[in-house]
């Protein structure tokens, strides 16, 4: 088992198979024109497959694949179809835009639960986040996992200003719809322009809930990173990751893996351990990965602080969100 000082056994890891993505949100992606990493520099896919060997070796039962978008990477069902046959929960998230043509290499590699990126159930406002006029398309992609009977849940990115008038509206899709819809308050990450007052918290999104529905809190499961909460009547339900005001992090079971190979034990971690040049000179990465997770912060990377409107997010060293991976 991986384990850090505080205790906490990480089973949990995200590898990104890329820092490209076919959308241009930014939130997610620094403000300044962005060149992606070279293919060189990225992990192959026997690299990919070779270093998830190794963490599931030691301990790790769930793999979700990340990006960027992961299944624009051209090898993408090679690699799901190869990490689909070890003995692993595999998850993915993606922004759903290629479900359809994807659906049976997913499916084949025993992906059951999808998670799918979307700030708004507004057409125009949904081109506006992206740059893309692709919204149908993924709102036709989410049923047609729903048709299938893929669990499905909603990663929608809440920002004071912009999306949090439709809070209601994706609950009120809850209603028949077998949906989970996860509030996610906007996190800081290098070049993607937050502050404070930005930020929509737990607290402000269940009172905008309480003026429309009767909302009952869902006991949860160990290490969730979401609040859950049930609504009488409705097939689905609604969570909250509220990162930046009631962190999860005293139960994090979690490891990221970028798409060039390196190991971040945190999501807001200012260090990182180069795997893949390890791997490349026949180097034993065990230890590093040990001494990488044993070196995790007790909380938020040791980075921010507890008081979010007192964060300056010029001052966090870090990645930006696409070149980490969620």
């Amino acid at each position: 088992m991986i384990k850090d000082s505080f205790g906490r056994t990480h089973d949990y890891l995200r590898i990104s198979l890329t820092d490209n993505c076919n959308f241009r949100c930014f939130y997610c992606m620094p403000e300044e024109e962005y060149d992606f990493t070279p293919a060189s520099r990225l992990m192959q896919t026997d690299e990919i497959i070779k270093l998830a060997e190794i963490f599931v070796a030691n301990g790790v039962k769930k793999i979700r694949l990340t990006g960027g978008e992961p299944l624009v990477r051209k090898d993408a069902a090679a690699i799901i179809t190869a990490l689909g046959k070890l003995p692993v929960e595999l998850a993915i998230t993606t922004n759903g835009t290629r479900i359809a043509e994807m659906l049976p290499v997913l499916k084949e590699a025993g992906i059951r639960a999808i998670n799918i990126s979307l700030d708004t159930l507004q057409p125009e406002k949904f081109f506006m986040i992206t740059r893309r006029d692709v919204f149908h398309q993924v709102r036709s992609n989410i049923e047609l996992l729903l048709q299938h009977k893929i669990e499905v849940k909603i990663n929608m990115v809440v920002m004071k200003g912009l999306n949090d008038n439709e809070i209601n509206d994706f609950i009120a899709w809850t209603k028949p719809n077998p949906v989970q819809i996860r509030f996610i308050e906007f996190m800081p990450f290098s070049g993607n322009r937050w502050t404070s007052n930005k930020m929509f918290s737990l607290d402000e999104i269940l009172a905008v809930a309480a003026q429309k529905f009767t909302v009952l809190p869902v006991k949860g499961a160990a290490h969730d990173t979401a609040k859950k909460f049930m609504i009488p009547g409705h097939e689905g339900s609604f969570a909250i990751i509220s990162t930046m005001t009631n962190p999860f992090c005293d139960t994090c079971n979690r490891m990221r893996l970028t798409a060039d190979g390196k190991l971040k034990n945190c999501l807001f971690s200012d260090s990182e351990t180069d795997l893949l040049t390890a791997l490349r000179n026949n180097q034993d990465v065990l230890p590093l990965i040990e001494a990488n997770i044993w070196s995790k912060k007790k909380a938020l990377g040791g980075q921010l602080l507890p008081d979010f409107e007192q964060i300056d997010a010029a001052t966090i060293n870090n990645r930006s969100m696409i070149t980490i991976g969620g």
